[in-house]
């Protein structure tokens, strides 16, 4: 290993305004990420993005032409002595908070970054091991993609079967579009399909309150081997997946006891009914909540998939309705404001046969991803600091498609 201070490495440069740019597809960088795209670039290849002021742990790799803004900085990388995506990733170990030099909020300046020490193995080596963590990288972003296309497929898939009551008719023809039956429907305030009905959510879900165990007796939370217990932020912290095993505590038996906290079935469709309203996502296994919470566990032969987005498409609606002095929440009462279209079931079994195929589908590519993502972070700081090296690796992966593999049973990181 050899010694360096970061200025050895590396160039820092100031972010500029972009508000005089017209819009385009070059990709703007704040500290909390990605925030718009324009015309022009800032710089063109790779360069890690480092904090100025907000978020110091939001370290950015990118390999294109970009912009920055003030709140962080972007950098010229010297790779006769670095490999930039090696790099980044021994920056993403560091605790920069210690370095922050703000009162209020979290600033780093250059002399804090150009004096952190580094130390990095020979050049070659650096980028071996770059290839290993890239190559998971690139293997979560395909799954992301795929499961991206495949939500658009399901969203409209549901649109068209619910919203334009386009379903297949007993002829196999589009049932409105081919002069299906319509009825207008009061409650509703629209043309409904002849035999389908309205309702609220209560008829099709049965809807649960979660609630808090106290903090005060830490033996009602555990950090693992418990029963999920999930909060708004876990979900704010699962944005861009649909399902959810667990947050960042259990609930033990006796936190459960004591709270009267509700169990939920694998399903169970979780919507976060204040701070923020709108977050949603499906539970993979049995659950909790606490009060920040309106679950929806299917009841009669309505389906998960069916409520995802029936409530989703009801969310604005939802949130428009509901009161609070300090903040919005959505109560009980409000829900039972929403009126809802109730198909028959022959409807929901046949819309099943393909929602169900596309939904399990992205379940699995989630849980790909969660493991390929342990295994990353799991095998960086060996890596970085020579515990395993990559020939050993190689030899231990041989044959798998990316030179390694997620095992479905393995937790990472654990003796």
């Amino acid at each position: 290993m050899t010694e360096f201070k970061l200025k050895d490495l590396l160039e820092i440069k100031n972010g500029r305004d972009y508000k005089h740019l017209s819009e385009g597809d070059i990709p703007v960088y704040g500290s909390g990420g990605l925030m718009r795209y324009v015309d022009e670039s800032l710089y063109q290849g790779e360069s890690i993005l480092l904090p100025r002021k907000g978020t110091l742990s939001n370290i950015q790799y990118v390999n294109e032409s970009f912009w920055t803004v003030d709140t962080i900085y972007y950098s010229i990388i010297d790779k006769s002595k670095t490999e930039p995506y090696y790099l980044y990733r021994y920056l993403t170990l560091l605790d920069l908070e210690h370095l922050n030099s703000g009162t209020g909020v979290p600033s780093m300046t250059f002399g804090a970054y150009y004096d952190i020490p580094i130390k990095l193995p020979n050049l070659s080596t650096q980028k071996q091991i770059a290839k290993v963590l890239s190559d998971l990288d690139a293997k979560i972003e395909v799954n992301n993609n795929i499961n991206q296309e495949l939500e658009a497929m399901a969203k409209t898939l549901y649109d068209y079967w619910f919203v334009q009551f386009d379903f297949p008719d007993v002829n196999g023809n589009p049932y409105k579009s081919s002069g299906g039956a319509m009825v207008f429907n009061e409650a509703l305030k629209r043309e409904i399909p002849e035999g389908w009905g309205d309702g609220v959510f209560e008829d099709v879900a049965n809807i649960i309150g979660g609630s808090t165990p106290s903090k005060a007796d830490s033996a009602n939370f555990t950090t693992e081997d418990g029963i999920p217990w999930i909060t708004p932020k876990d979900l704010s912290n699962n944005k861009g997946k649909k399902y959810i095993t667990r947050g960042e505590y259990d609930v033990t038996e006796q936190g459960i006891k004591k709270s009267s906290l509700k169990l939920m079935p694998s399903g169970t469709v979780l919507l976060s009914s204040r701070a923020p309203i709108g977050y949603l996502a499906i539970a993979r296994e049995t659950v909790t909540t606490n009060q920040g919470f309106k679950s929806f566990e299917p009841k009669s032969y309505f389906t998960s998939e069916f409520l995802y987005y029936q409530i989703k498409n009801k969310i604005p609606l939802i949130e428009a309705r509901s009161g609070g002095s300090t903040f919005k929440e959505v109560s009980a009462s409000t829900l039972k404001t929403i009126k809802i279209i109730t198909p028959p079931e022959k409807v929901i079994k046949i819309y099943q046969t393909t929602a169900k195929p596309i939904f399990n589908k992205q379940n699995l590519l989630e849980k790909e991803n969660q493991k390929l993502s342990e295994l990353r972070d799991w095998l960086l700081p060996m890596l970085m600091n020579g515990q395993v090296t990559v020939g050993a690796m190689k030899s231990n992966y041989e044959g798998s498609g990316l030179g390694l593999v997620a095992e479905d049973n393995t937790k990472y990181g654990e003796k």
